[in-house]
């Protein structure tokens, strides 16, 4: 039986090796509206002890086989709750099937984005996303309309989830440290997540729009052959981000009402 996991560069592990920092990640659940809890990347489990003391089932994703060896020696709760799978690639209603479940981790950063993008297409199960993400990226995700950091990520992901920085957390806790500040946020599902616009011409024109962030939406989106009329509408002469969530929701059944009648 092995006593420690190795870090793996190709996994992108950073094992978090400071117990106060990982009880508060576990304290950032809030229990509302679930049963189920899955943890993303657990390693050698320092935020998975917290999670089981909690009144929910713990269940953890983990693609690297000595971490799986060594959660199965050492945590005995989790016996039938460890997915040996790749967590972007496995269909996750095999093991909650309709249930809701709340997402948490201290995520491998070179996959952190793609998470976010799973959790958002499978936004109707999961109520709260937590966890610990580079710096930057977490930033990024809660970002205000105005800011130079709010781009795709941050309007997607804000038009379903009310985000929110927690706090920051330096390289030295982790084993082997990594070059950057990590920061802690977490999403909770809005009420209504569902869009009054088409979700789909949604996503494109987000999409679109910050593809060339620095010109207006007049520019930016000249693929759509917008007509005349619309592209007098003040709304082209903004640059994308000065629009906030609701703006690109207007912007969408603009662009979808202008369409029918071209």
């Amino acid at each position: 039986m092995t006593d420690k996991v190795r870090a793996k560069k190709h996994l992108g592990q950073h094992f978090l090796k400071d117990e106060e920092v990982a009880e508060r990640i576990a304290n950032t659940l809030t229990l509302n509206n679930y049963k189920n809890v899955l943890e993303i990347g657990p390693g050698m489990g320092v935020l998975t002890k917290y999670l089981l003391d909690k009144p929910v089932t713990t269940y953890v994703c983990e693609i690297d086989t000595e971490s799986v060896t060594y959660l199965q020696a050492h945590y005995l709760q989790l016996s039938n709750k460890i997915l040996e799978e790749d967590f972007l690639k496995y269909d996750l209603k095999k093991t909650f099937k309709e249930e809701p479940f709340a997402i948490i981790g201290n995520f491998p950063y070179n996959i952190s984005t793609q998470i976010v993008f799973k959790t958002l297409a499978m936004r109707d199960q999961i109520p709260e996303f937590s966890g610990m993400f580079q710096k930057e990226v977490a930033q990024r995700i809660c970002a205000p309309h105005g800011n130079k950091t709010y781009g795709i990520l941050s309007v997607l992901t804000q038009a379903f989830y009310d985000a929110e920085y927690l706090f920051t957390v330096p390289p030295g806790v982790f084993n082997p440290p990594p070059k950057v500040d990590s920061g802690v946020m977490r999403l909770i599902r809005k009420e209504n997540f569902t869009l009054p616009c088409d979700e789909k011409l949604f996503f494109r024109v987000v999409k679109t729009a910050f593809q060339q962030r620095r010109k207006t939406l007049r520019n930016s989106l000249k693929t759509f052959n917008l007509s005349n009329n619309l592209k007098e509408d003040t709304i082209f002469g903004l640059r994308p981000e000065q629009l906030a969530v609701q703006g690109f929701i207007d912007l969408t059944i603009k662009i979808a009402n202008d369409s029918v009648q071209t």
